[in-house]
């Protein structure tokens, strides 16, 4: 899935860091790029993932470093409204001349005003030089061509998930753009009843490497069981559950808990170097519900 950071394309909402400008010249492409957008109609700040595929050229030399991809989100008069980087799962020395890279990546729609259809202009770019490679394409910028494009609706406020009990305290490192928090073995989340059909977004993924076999995870409303499955180490996912009215019950609030089968001690294991010595379960990055129209 598209993934922003080392995690997720990080929320499209943020301003990419490859805003730099290359002057036009003659070099041949390295590659040509081509996003697709799932759902292809989006609001505000929403989740969304893409498809993104790089056909390498033929005549590519080899590439010289892990190169990063950058991805601007333009409105109709041509304005960046939103952008982020990410890292390609494959490191771009490992692409070979002629070959097809495919990938999904996880981001978010750009916090915005705009309504109406959106460009998504790709390109690849060091982190270290700033400088950007040559693609194929249709161009907008120096080094950076037209890929995909999707439309934004209004925004709308979803409803404020709370962390209750079996949450530890949230944390955003300096300069990350990103905020988590680690379950114990369960969480508990509130949120107030929409009366109506909704959607749980999560963002979650399990960082490190330390058990031999996946954890499982439930998700819960009261006692049941609305969604269920296993986290492998690795980026970010989310999980859209589908909540029915009827799950939600007649309530002004809905109670609802992350669950997972395994926990850890980060200081009990050594390949970590860590002195946490907190339980952990699963690191949660996102929580809200989307009442359906």
């Amino acid at each position: 899935m598209l993934r922003y950071s080392a995690y997720s394309l990080l929320a499209l909402g943020l301003l990419c860091t490859a805003c730099s400008r290359t002057p036009v010249d003659n070099a041949k492409p390295v590659a040509s790029a081509v996003v697709a957008v799932n759902p292809a109609v989006v609001a505000s700040g929403m989740p969304m993932e893409f498809d993104v595929r790089f056909a390498v050229a033929a005549d590519a030399p080899p590439f010289q470093e892990d190169y990063t991809v950058f991805v601007h989100v333009i409105d109709d008069d041509g304005r960046m409204i939103g952008g982020a980087d990410h890292v390609p799962p494959t490191p771009t020395r490992e692409w070979k001349p002629g070959s097809t890279i495919e990938y999904k990546h996880t981001g978010y729609a750009p916090v915005s005003d705009y309504v109406g259809d959106a460009t998504l202009v790709v390109g690849l770019y060091s982190k270290s030089s700033g400088q950007r490679l040559p693609l194929a394409g249709e161009v907008f910028e120096p080094r950076a061509v037209k890929a995909g494009s999707f439309e934004m609706r209004e925004r709308f406020r979803p409803y404020e998930v709370i962390f209750r009990e079996g949450w530890h305290a949230p944390e955003a490192p300096k300069g990350s753009g990103l905020q988590w928090r680690w379950s114990t073995k369960s969480g508990r989340l509130t949120f107030a009843n929409p009366k109506k059909d909704a959607e749980l977004i999560l963002e979650l993924d399990q960082p490190n490497n330390v058990f031999s076999i996946a954890q499982h995870v439930e998700i819960r409303v009261g006692d049941a069981v609305v969604d269920e499955f296993d986290l492998e180490p690795g980026p970010p996912i989310v999980r859209r559950i589908a909540l029915s009215q009827s799950q939600l019950g007649e309530g002004d609030t809905v109670e609802m808990a992350v669950v997972s089968d395994k926990t850890f001690v980060p200081a009990k294991f050594a390949g970590l170097q860590s002195p946490d010595t907190r339980q952990l379960g699963v690191r949660v990055f996102r929580a809200f519900v989307e009442p359906k129209q």
